[in-house]
């Protein structure tokens, strides 16, 4: 059920994502234009709803395969010990030692982008 939803997010937020990038004008001159009723804006926004929602979901589904996913942080970047307990509460450490880098990762880059953005006028 989680994986079918996930794939209908998937293809609403690729068809919406083609529809504002190929189907509206770029830039300024979308002012004014409608699609199904519905403003570049009011598109630009609906894309932003399913991607927030896809990465719920996505989430989710972590959550769910969460063992799974700290057994591959493990056997992958971890030592590798014979005989280790499936449930050895270091592969739950590699898993959120690796959440916490991404997490990282994305909060770094967002924030690059919060500082290095110009308004219009102000150059390169």
């Amino acid at each position: 059920m989680l994986d079918a939803l996930l794939l209908m997010l998937l293809v609403a937020l690729c068809t919406c994502a083609v529809i504002v990038e190929f189907v509206f004008p770029s830039g300024p001159q979308t002012q004014g234009w409608t699609l199904w009723g519905k403003s570049y804006s009011e598109w630009s926004r609906f894309q932003f709803a399913l991607l927030a929602t896809l990465a719920g979901a996505v989430l989710l589904h972590v959550m769910l395969h969460w063992s799974w996913v700290c057994g591959v942080v493990t056997s992958r970047l971890g030592r590798k010990k014979s005989g280790a307990a499936h449930d050895d509460p270091s592969h739950t450490l590699w898993g959120v030692g690796l959440l916490i880098v991404i997490m990282n990762i994305v909060g770094g880059l967002v924030a690059a982008a919060a500082l290095t953005v110009r308004p219009p006028g102000t150059g390169p």
